[in-house]
């Protein structure tokens, strides 16, 4: 099985946007609803779908080669493994998502010292004690198995808990007293399996793509024509990656240019531009930007 990278990827929420990552990158997995076990067009690759809380522990001991997760879990898990890279994404956004301490609008709790001899619940108990610890606050911590926003403030006086956007937390009620982490997903390899030359550049190589990827899902390509005593007026609008690509049109006083952009700008960009004498503009979105 030398020349096989066993890859572990995350089974729920973050399932959608990792495969859709994986499309972007070049990488098509297909998996019927009950398995474990996806198929990927690339016959050097094996993937597992199992949790992301669960996978570092699988790359740390060596069950996996390489896989998927968050720095908190792979924190919590305290694995030791080698970061391929850090693919800013998660099950909704391309923010990273912050292991918070939270507790009840009206608590009356303001700092963790506050937290002195009461009770707190989470799936990140490793990660909330040596918090505590550096602290210096003696609490008692509890595993808890999701739903964890609910428990308070009747089961227990506060919660660390995973949130992305803070909705839930605020639908709960709750309020974040403090961030612990700050956490985004990570390539992360067993050391043994990066010491091996195929699944090293295997993994290197599936990094470029999928960083590549990442990239790309917030940038998009502009085309567009002008005459060319237009163009001083166009470079000033255009805050492209590099320098824009100028191309002259055939028999003609005009010229093509072509950009790349955040996504975020063009809204605005595109009135100016034609303002400024851009016509004939085309947007369309990257698959992968490689620098």
């Amino acid at each position: 099985m030398g020349n096989i990278l066993r890859l572990g990827l995350p089974k729920g929420s973050l399932q959608e946007s990792t495969f859709a990552l994986f499309k972007k990158a070049g990488f098509n997995i297909s998996v019927s609803s009950r398995s474990y076990f996806p198929s990927i067009d690339d016959p050097e690759i094996e993937v597992v779908l199992m949790r992301a809380q669960e996978i570092p522990r699988y790359v740390n001991e060596g069950v996996l080669d390489a896989g998927l997760s968050g720095l908190d879990w792979i924190t919590e898990n305290e694995a030791d493994v080698v970061e391929v890279a850090d693919l800013a994404y998660s099950k909704q956004t391309t923010n990273p998502i912050r292991v918070v301490l939270a507790v009840a609008e009206d608590s009356g709790i303001k700092t963790v010292k506050d937290l002195e001899g009461k009770r707190i619940a989470t799936e990140l108990v490793l990660l909330t004690r040596k918090y505590l610890e550096k602290n210096g606050v003696n609490a008692s911590v509890e595993f808890s198995y999701g739903a964890t926003e609910v428990k308070v403030p009747n089961l227990v006086d506060a919660i660390v808990d995973i949130t992305e956007t803070g909705s839930s937390l605020r639908a709960n009620k709750l309020t974040v007293i403090d961030t612990i982490l700050v956490s985004t997903t990570r390539l992360h390899a067993n050391p043994k399996a990066w010491e091996d030359p195929f699944k090293k550049e295997k993994l290197q190589n599936l990094a470029v793509l999928l960083q590549g990827a990442l990239r790309a899902d917030s940038k998009v390509g502009l085309k567009m024509n002008l005459p060319k005593d237009k163009l001083d007026n166009i470079l000033a609008i255009l805050p492209a990656m590099k320098h824009p690509t100028v191309s002259q049109l055939i028999n003609s006083d005009w010229l093509a240019l072509e950009a790349v952009l955040d996504e975020k700008q063009v809204r605005d960009l595109i009135p100016a531009l034609l303002q400024g004498g851009a016509q004939d503009i085309i947007e369309y979105p990257l698959n992968k930007v490689i620098p």
